[in-house]
């Protein structure tokens, strides 16, 4: 993981945003219908979904950087210097509150990773930020807790994973970054420390869908943009 001080910039943005996805057991029910996959063979969505990964910064906070034959790639955390600090503290030292984040361990090891978790989990945890192992496996069709099957008390991914904007990703796409982390990868043990966070698991700060933008967004284009690429 590179140094705090160099901490991509986009990720700096993000720090009020919920870090991926954690290892525990989830409850395997399958209801309604599969969201759109990515078309082609299995070796195609495979790809696809490593391309993702390489070119959204996935290594970057999760092990290995931009080069997937490096050590550590998408495992997780391996040293303090890969931990985020979320909250007041990040500017102030000692200001509460104060939450130490920890980049989960991406590959699917049983154990100590996304092993134990299905593709719908792991793409529900990209289009709706809920955390895997609070979530079971079901299409949601919904982003009001209670209903359409998103949890009527959602635990959400802890900051700086930025699904937020990965939530606008074609479902093809998503599903495609679950392919990889799936079956794309090595299993790696790795146990990294569960992030720290507010007791109601990041919820006030998502239960107002404007503060992070509608999905879908509004038409193009809005007062701020130029429509059929006039200037």
């Amino acid at each position: 993981m590179l140094p705090r001080l160099k901490v991509p910039a986009y990720v700096m943005l993000v720090l009020v945003i919920p870090l991926v996805l954690v290892s525990a057991a989830a409850v395997a029910h399958r209801d309604g219908p599969t969201p759109t996959p990515f078309p082609g063979s299995a070796t195609d969505t495979i790809l696809r979904g490593r391309y993702l990964v390489m070119s959204h910064a996935c290594a970057d906070c999760h092990g290995g950087f931009n080069n997937p034959a490096n050590k550590g790639w998408m495992a997780g955390e391996t040293g303090p210097e890969m931990a985020f600090l979320i909250g007041p503290c990040l500017v102030t030292p000692g200001a509460q509150p104060c939450f130490h984040t920890h980049p989960r361990n991406l590959t699917p090891d049983n154990e100590t990773g996304l092993g134990r978790f299905t593709e719908r989990q792991i793409f529900n945890a990209l289009r709706y930020g809920v955390r895997p192992e609070d979530t079971p496996d079901v299409t949601i069709t919904s982003t009001t807790p209670g209903e359409g099957n998103f949890p009527l008390h959602p635990h959400y991914l802890a900051p700086p994973m930025p699904w937020p904007s990965w939530r606008y990703m074609p479902d093809a796409d998503l599903w495609a970054i679950a392919a990889y982390l799936k079956r794309g990868l090595k299993p790696v043990h790795n146990l990294v420390t569960e992030s720290e966070g507010p007791p109601d698991f990041w919820a006030n700060t998502y239960k107002d869908q404007l503060n992070i933008g509608p999905n879908p967004p509004a038409p193009f284009p809005t007062a701020n943009e130029v429509g059929g690429g006039d200037h």
